[in-house]
């Protein structure tokens, strides 16, 4: 890359960033959708077990059918979202040499008299 950084690469970068974020909160959602599923399979097979509600062979495959599916989109949810986390920390360090690379100067506070 050039030592000239254009100020819309930091942009196309800064929307990559913003598309992670976006990717981090759907896999927060899918999260809790998969604790959820597990949660409710596993309560509808233990409540069956002790005979709080009356045996139906369905309802018993469906609720297993849940802690597995449960299980298994938390695994993949969390593959997902490690790779996203990993991408959105190098687009961030990219963005943060970009800038320094910009060699931008701080501009001091000016006195005004009123």
């Amino acid at each position: 890359m050039d030592d000239d950084v254009f100020p819309d690469e930091i942009a196309r970068i800064e929307a990559r960033i913003e598309r992670l974020r976006e990717q981090i909160a759907r896999c927060r959602k899918l999260a809790l959708a998969a604790r959820i599923a597990i949660g409710a399979g596993a309560l509808w097979l233990l409540a069956t077990l002790l005979g709080l509600v009356t045996y139906a062979p369905a309802l018993a495959l469906a609720a297993i059918a849940a802690v597995i599916g449960g299980v298994v989109l938390a695994g993949s949810n969390s593959t997902t979202w490690n790779q996203t986390e990993a991408a959105l920390a190098a687009s961030e360090a990219m963005r943060g040499e970009m800038i320094e690379r910009m060699q931008l100067r701080v501009v001091g506070e000016s006195r005004t008299v009123h």
